[in-house]
């Protein structure tokens, strides 16, 4: 529909597609979609008692952390705590995606803020360990917050960056995406050479990981 609607380009990275682009229908992904669009409330809301309250608890943590009137302090306080509860739990990293937090951690980036940036750095990462987030992190446009920190943040927050380009690089088509991106990786080539020895093995990494698509 989009290529029929005469677009040129692709809707996620806005980079040109050829002239007369092979496109080849992803069945399992419209699979998924399809069955993800109908399950029922009740089916999608089965009971997990022991995960109860860390659901209800992260609720409310969101509801703090996407506030406007939100201080800094509670925004800190609760992606401290949001980090620890998606470090292991899928449901939760899901339900944080799903709520619109990732919006709300990108300004944290932004915010100058280097202990806001390391706490929602790390956010961030823990959310791209799932797969169905990696693709939707960029489009929200993640790439551009981390080629920043990469350039201009603290120690820390530059080897977070680095190793969330590493895990959102599992995805080929995001390997495409961060290799086009201006200074991408240059920033990292340049923290190879200069950075600590955390950072240098981050930045490896990353590029490791992007390599391996033969453009970049």
């Amino acid at each position: 529909q989009w290529i029929d609607s005469g677009n040129r380009t692709c809707p996620i990275t806005k980079l040109p597609l050829s002239e007369n682009p092979s496109l080849i229908p992803n069945h399992a992904l419209r699979s998924l979609i399809s069955n993800f669009a109908h399950v029922s409330p009740k089916e999608s809301s089965r009971p997990r008692t022991h995960q109860e309250h860390s659901q209800s608890q992260s609720q409310a943590l969101i509801s703090t952390l996407v506030s406007r009137s939100s201080s800094n302090a509670s925004k800190l306080e609760s992606l401290s705590r949001l980090v620890r509860l998606t470090k292991r739990d899928s449901l939760i990293r899901r339900k944080v995606t799903e709520s619109g937090a990732v919006r709300a951690a990108l300004d944290c980036v932004d915010s100058g803020n280097q202990v806001l940036q390391e706490k929602s750095l790390s956010l961030l990462l823990n959310l791209s360990l799932e797969d169905d987030n990696k693709v939707g992190l960029v489009a929200d446009g993640v790439i551009r917050r981390i080629v920043s920190v990469l350039r201009v943040g603290s120690p820390d927050c530059k080897a977070i960056a680095a190793t969330l380009l590493t895990s959102l690089a599992v995805v080929e088509v995001n390997k495409a995406t961060i290799g086009s991106y201006p200074d991408a990786i240059s920033a990292l080539v340049y923290l190879l050479r200069v950075g600590n020895d955390r950072e240098r093995k981050e930045s490896a990494t990353a590029l490791y990981a992007l390599c391996s698509f033969m453009d970049n």
